[in-house]
């Protein structure tokens, strides 16, 4: 089907632009520049390429149905996210290209596993769980957010530049409405669909019962 290398290219194409463009010199200087990073991988590439993936030869979720549980994989996803939120892993990721390239690397891992872990393999026998796990994906993305949109001071000792009208609390304030606008809804969107598909499924069965 071509949907599926489109979605492969503008996947890759996504990835290039991330981390070949403009946005890891900003994340550098600024929190928005990172969190900008960040949903452009998690929520933009990853699906887009999970899709691509999805069901064909290269889609490993069959091979590994444990590694690829929609709950654990939202679990894993939920643990090295936060983890490269907590500040010193943060200011190290901001100091350092190598730890910077880890911390995109991991980000990528983990949205692939819960993208593929809901889009993949026998998806009529998961749905439920895949819906479960982008759900909560979607929840703990939205509640990140929500703490960083919210905090009465800056977390981060990089937040904010000279080259910015952006005081470092709003410059933590605006990446943490990023996440908002476009991590958890991206999951939500996500679930939503698959929610769809199952209730279409059902109507189907119905009508020709």
């Amino acid at each position: 089907m071509i949907w599926r290398p489109l979605s492969l290219v503008l996947g890759l194409g996504t990835l290039v632009a991330v981390w070949l463009g403009p946005l890891p010199a900003m994340a550098d200087q600024l929190f928005v520049g990172h969190m900008l990073m960040h949903v452009m991988v998690v929520a933009v590439a990853a699906p887009l390429l999970a899709i691509g993936i999805a069901g064909s030869r290269f889609d490993p979720s069959s091979r590994m149905p444990v590694l690829f549980s929609p709950i654990l994989a939202s679990v894993i996803e939920l643990f090295v996210v936060w983890a490269w939120h907590v500040p010193a892993l943060h200011h190290a990721a901001r100091a350092s290209q190598a730890t910077q390239s880890l911390e995109q690397g991991s980000y990528l891992f983990v949205g692939l596993l819960v993208w593929l872990a809901a889009f993949g393999g026998d998806r009529n026998r998961r749905a439920l769980a895949g819906i479960a796990g982008l759900l909560l994906t979607s929840m703990h993305m939205t509640l990140l957010g929500v703490l960083l949109t919210m905090a009465s001071r800056p977390l981060f000792e990089h937040s904010g530049s000279a080259l910015s009208t952006l005081s470092p609390l709003e410059d933590q304030q605006m990446g943490g409405i990023i996440m908002l606008a476009f991590g958890g809804t991206s999951y939500l969107i996500g679930g939503l669909y698959l929610l769809a598909g199952l209730l279409q499924d059902k109507r189907n069965a119905v009508s020709l019962g």
